[in-house]
């Protein structure tokens, strides 16, 4: 019999022994996941400026302000980062009804998600840290907050949205930031509803105290957190390994997860432990990459992932978000990017995406203000036609967008001798050119389906139709696009190949 308390630690593997597929597929799932998010909501404010000048009436700096934005923090920066990534997060806090917590709200509401369970109380005051900055350097940070537990009337409106609202979903986030949200036994109660309920929570811990969050499935602290709560010093490998356990045999959590910053993460359970390397290839900002981790590491959990493989995307995503200023998010395709940056087939499997997937890119695509262009077809046989005619469509656009016939739709256009080549091996020859950023295949006879749901910019077809020919033509052309009939190569059709191939073989006989 092994010994229980003995000590198994293992280096993560490499992406690609993870089953590329089986990661990507994950994250497609992320729309379908739902997270409830409790915590504490700040408000973080961004005032840009220059110094030219001491001031005369005390020796400080005068800031000229040159511009100011807001973003959600704490617990408003998880909700975030798992929109971004394209699940849907259900918040729930109290919040004040000030200027900071309508900032809040509406910050919340402009991204799509429901807040209808958050507490407005005018009692209470919104948590918002306003920093300073001249030159890319903070020069002063301003917070505005009151530490307080919930009020009794808080307590109980709180508790009960989360009992509404906790069958809806497929995991549970507290997120900890200190502030109140989760003092006084809040923490205990809701874990205790998710261990009855079935439902997995985890925790973004704050202070010294784990106890309070007895019982989570997880707690993801880092690694000045995880040393507080075990009381000693916490650096290398086995410490990190010495200190979770201590932590789960304490407080009954399944495993921790504890974020190391340059190191990476470790995932460790009672028998197993796990060491994953830092992702990051330049660190700008460690601002809210904890959040971007929870947000990051519970969908990927809800969408199947074992602990392990859920770290690996996490540690991916976290790496992305420390290369950006701020506090940050980051997106789905970040993400993929940053997971297979050196797996060129992976990347390729990435571009073939079902309509609803496409339709979050191309949101994406349009908030960075880039051009779509569409256009499709059987590509039953690469031959240099089609080469020239997506080339031609990508010269149109910043994007390009292919509509792919699926195996169904090809038989009726084309006869039952075809496809050729089946609609994944198509896709996935299409996607390995660097001209195409997006294959959907459609089982439709027509694309006009992925026509009206993407709304391309232009619309490109061969010059052998005309206009009023094209499929979608006056849709996208209603909507201010263009329609472009791109030039032939002649003599080049896939039927043709076919029947000199044929040809070849009979001679050949």
């Amino acid at each position: 019999m092994s010994d229980p308390s003995a000590k198994t630690v293992e280096q993560e593997q490499p992406v690609a022994a993870q089953s590329p597929a089986s990661l990507l597929s994950a994250i497609d799932r992320f729309r379908e996941v739902r997270v409830l998010v409790v915590g504490d909501f700040i408000l973080d404010r961004f005032i840009n400026g220059v110094i030219e000048r001491i001031s005369p009436e005390a020796p400080i700096p005068v800031l000229h302000g040159r511009g100011e934005t807001s973003t959600l923090g704490g617990a408003g920066n998880v909700v975030s980062n798992i929109v971004s990534l394209g699940g849907t997060a259900l918040p729930i806090a109290a919040i004040g009804n000030d200027a900071a917590g309508r900032a809040v709200v509406a910050t919340l509401e402009n991204q799509g998600v429901d807040t209808s369970a958050i507490v407005v109380d005018a009692a209470r005051m919104t948590s918002c840290k306003s920093r300073f900055s001249a030159l890319n350097q903070q020069v002063l940070r301003f917070d505005e907050e009151e530490i307080r537990p919930l009020s009794p009337e808080e307590r109980r409106m709180l508790v009960e949205r989360f009992r509404k609202y906790l069958p809806l979903c497929d995991i549970v986030l507290l997120s900890d930031y200190g502030k109140g949200m989760l003092l006084d036994g809040v923490a205990a109660e809701l874990i205790g509803l998710c261990g009855a309920s079935g439902k997995r929570v985890i925790v973004d811990p704050k202070g010294r105290d784990f106890s309070r969050y007895a019982g989570a499935t997880a707690v993801s602290p880092n690694r000045k957190e995880l040393g507080e709560a075990v009381g000693r010093a916490v650096a290398n490998d086995d410490e990190v390994v010495d200190a979770a356990r201590h932590l789960i045999g304490a407080h009954g959590f399944d495993f921790v997860l504890a974020t190391r910053s340059e190191k990476g993460m470790s995932v460790v359970s009672a028998d197993n432990a796990r060491h994953i390397p830092t992702q990051a290839r330049e660190v700008f900002d460690v601002s809210g990459a904890g959040d971007t981790v929870i947000a990051s590491f519970a969908l990927s959990l809800a969408a199947g992932l074992d602990r392990h493989a859920a770290a690996t995307v996490a540690n991916a995503a976290a790496g992305v978000v420390v290369g950006k200023r701020g506090t940050a998010r980051v997106s789905a395709e970040e993400l993929v990017a940053a997971l297979f940056r050196s797996d060129a087939t992976a990347h390729t499997e990435r571009s073939v995406v079902d309509l609803e997937t496409a339709e979050q890119i191309v949101a994406a695509w349009r908030r960075e203000g880039l051009s779509i262009a569409f256009t499709n077809g059987c590509f039953d046989i690469l031959h240099a036609g089609h080469v020239s005619l997506i080339r031609q469509s990508r010269a149109n656009a910043d994007r390009l967008i292919l509509g792919l016939n699926s195996d169904d739709s090809v038989r009726r256009l084309k006869g039952e001798a075809r496809p050729v080549n089946n609609a994944q091996d198509r896709a996935f020859v299409l996607s390995a050119l660097a001209a195409v950023d997006l294959v959907v295949v459609f089982d439709e006879d027509t694309p006009l389906r992925l026509i009206e749901r993407l709304m391309p910019d232009v619309l490109v077809k061969g010059a052998d139709y005309t206009i009023d020919t094209v499929v979608g033509a006056d849709i996208v052309q209603a909507a201010g696009g263009r329609v472009v009939l791109a030039r032939l190569v002649d003599g080049k059709s896939t039927t043709g190949m076919i029947e000199r191939i044929n040809g070849s073989g009979a001679n050949a006989r």
